[in-house]
């Protein structure tokens, strides 16, 4: 990693611990105060101020499985983004879960948790026998035919479905992206996508693409609008 000269931002100073080009644009690093924040493309994506929101992500699909009966005794566990490891680390933190796999395109993302100093959030998860980390675009993970079904699909990739970090990333959220995710999901199975705002126009687009109990939660924050998880079903057919 490189080391650059403090910027001043605010009370605290910024410290870009790493900077890296990369096939989806640049991927930065950066220290403020206490914490570390994720630079993508040139968008925000995350920090390690709170990470409630990203583990409600984990928790709700959880719920949601447990409350409808769907999914295996021991569930698996899809999660689109390693980003600091919150979502990583709390499901990796529950016994009930199965297999748990993480995709996550950015291989910078990856370093940063193996031997940087994100390894502190995600814990000893990279470790667990049933953590599976899957260098991978998203969308391209997903278009196999073929490919492994789950019970639950936990999806922090973007800043949600109306603020995408890259424009390959908006058909994610458009009925073919929508198609995709629901084939991956085992009948009952369930998808939780983290939000960083509400979208009524994303609820709509679950429902047209064959979801049902499509909720969302809403998480409050500092200041702007509450973070949320939208969630939804695979029906039994």
């Amino acid at each position: 990693m490189t080391t650059a000269l403090p910027e001043r931002n605010g009370d605290d100073a910024v410290v870009t611990l790493d900077r890296r080009e990369g096939p989806y644009g640049e991927a930065v690093l950066r220290q403020r105060g206490q914490h570390y924040e994720i630079i993508v493309n040139g968008c925000f994506l995350m920090d390690t101020v709170d990470g409630r929101s990203e583990r409600l992500l984990i928790q709700a699909a959880l719920d949601e499985l447990e409350r409808t009966g769907g999914g295996a005794e021991r569930p698996s566990v899809l999660i689109g983004g390693l980003g600091v490891g919150f979502s990583l680390a709390y499901a990796a933190a529950e016994p009930r879960w199965g297999r748990i796999a993480v995709v996550e395109r950015e291989s910078a993302i990856i370093d940063w948790h193996r031997g940087g100093p994100l390894g502190a959030f995600s814990g000893g998860a990279l470790g667990d026998e049933r953590v599976a980390v899957l260098h991978t675009d998203l969308l391209e993970y997903l278009a196999a035919e073929d490919g492994e079904r789950f019970d639950a699909l936990c999806l922090d990739i973007d800043n949600g479905p109306d603020w995408t970090v890259t424009d390959s990333n908006d058909g994610l959220y458009g009925a073919d992206g929508l198609a995709a995710l629901w084939r991956r999901l085992r009948p009952g199975g369930v998808l939780a996508v983290w939000s960083a705002q509400p979208s009524s126009a994303f609820e709509e687009a679950l429902r047209a693409a064959g979801f049902a109990d499509v909720v969302t939660h809403e998480i409050p924050v500092s200041r702007g609008v509450p973070d949320v998880v939208h969630l939804a079903r695979r029906g039994e057919g």
